[in-house]
């Protein structure tokens, strides 16, 4: 179960990435505290990570390569103050199908509403709906470092060291 909750963190981190890459402004160095709510979850669960303008850039550039990779269709647009990403990607035999709406200013506090469909199912569901609300919190703690992504149950863990060990883009 860890495992999944996870994976889809990671995932929202990097589709949030991916619009941060668009034209969106940066998000501002520091320690921004992530919560994620899921309708299938009652429970809110909450991540902080310390970022900086390079570990914002190398999770861009990362989560391009993987839509690329696994993405049929990805497209990141700007509707007044929103800025909205659409994708189709495959994970294994699965096609998932995602609309994330994000709103807010990244320099303080910004929200994502994620809906996702999964043809065929993936781990048992066929839809997903997930909310993030991010809020910068201050300068990171002491002893903390670019990257550090601290998940409740799951200690911490470098964003940037993780991805140094993903597939490179092809």
């Amino acid at each position: 179960m860890r495992y999944i909750a996870f994976s889809v963190t990671l995932a929202a981190v990097l589709t949030m990435s991916s619009a941060v890459a668009f034209d969106a402004p940066k998000r501002k160095s520091g320690l921004w505290e992530l919560k994620m709510t899921d309708a299938k979850t009652p429970r809110a669960q909450t991540m902080q990570m310390c970022i900086d303008e390079k570990t914002d850039n190398l999770m861009a550039q990362q989560a391009g390569g993987m839509q690329q990779q696994q993405c049929t269709q990805s497209t990141v647009r700007k509707e007044g103050d929103k800025i909205i990403s659409e994708s189709v990607c495959n994970f294994g035999n699965t096609k998932s199908t995602t609309r994330a709406v994000f709103t807010g200013k990244f320099d303080s506090a910004y929200r994502v509403d994620a809906k996702t469909t999964y043809d065929p199912e993936m781990m048992g569901m066929k839809e997903s709906s997930t909310t993030i609300e991010a809020k910068w919190t201050g300068p990171c703690k002491p002893g903390q470092k670019p990257g550090d992504m601290i998940m409740p149950g799951m200690g911490t863990m470098n964003m940037n060291e993780m991805m140094k060990h993903m597939p490179k883009k092809q």
